[in-house]
């Protein structure tokens, strides 16, 4: 029986401050060092033991990841990093204030942006100074395919390929694997996993720093999801 672990990162500096972060690389805040820590800790205390270790190539995952397999001793264990896992692209709303943001669009706008499955944000430009064009880490990447700003149904088809080409291989073959990640990359997993429909995955939540497990049969079906903490 192989398990999957996902961890939404602590807290960031943006999460504060109450902003859409998508992909500006923003840190953990002091809260969200010491959420990810107790993840670690948790993990140590369920006596999880991982084979393979996933994360965006986003600050705020990437410290959740180490400070999660350091505290529960297996920062060793393999690693990668991949854009696939990102936040969801918040497009031109990035950077900006979300009760900012309800004053000038209106409460009702902003929450469709926000948890619609289907509805895009306001698109960056990519000729804009923050598009994700002008940033190394995506130098590898095919312009075209850098967005300028995703629902979670984008995400949810951007996200698959590394289920199907990294994660679901592995634990076919009995490994366990944790992936630490992003608020709406990990929602859009769960839908995927869980069967969740476009409707009612508006109400899933993820908690900053708690880790979610899922274990599954030989065939990848879903035997059971809990939480720690």
């Amino acid at each position: 029986m192989a398990k999957l672990v996902l961890i939404r990162h602590g807290q960031s500096e943006w999460n504060l401050s109450n902003q859409f972060t998508g992909w500006v690389d923003v840190d953990l805040s002091d809260e969200g060092v010491k959420q990810a820590i107790n993840a670690g800790k948790l993990l140590k205390e369920a006596g999880i033991q991982f084979d393979y270790a996933y994360t965006s190539v986003l600050t705020r995952a990437i410290k959740t990841l180490h400070y999660a397999l350091e505290y529960s001793d297996q920062l060793w264990i393999p690693e990668k990093k991949t854009w696939r896992l990102n936040e969801r692209h918040y497009g031109a709303l990035q950077g900006q204030n979300k009760a900012e943001a309800a004053k000038k669009f209106g409460d009702e706008q902003v929450h469709i942006w926000r948890r619609s499955y289907d509805v895009l944000p306001p698109l960056l430009k990519a000729d804009d100074e923050g598009s994700a064009v002008n940033d190394r880490r995506y130098a590898n990447l095919d312009p075209n395919i850098v967005p300028g700003g995703e629902n979670l149904k984008v995400t949810l088809e951007r996200v698959m390929p590394f289920w199907e080409d990294e994660v679901a291989p592995k634990l076919l073959d009995g490994k366990n694997v944790i992936i630490a990640a992003h608020g709406n990359s990990l929602r859009a997993l769960s839908k995927y996993i869980e069967g969740i429909s476009d409707e009612d995955i508006i109400n899933l939540e993820m908690k900053t720093g708690q880790p979610v497990i899922y274990d599954f049969d030989e065939k990848l079906k879903v035997l059971g999801k809990s939480k720690l903490g």
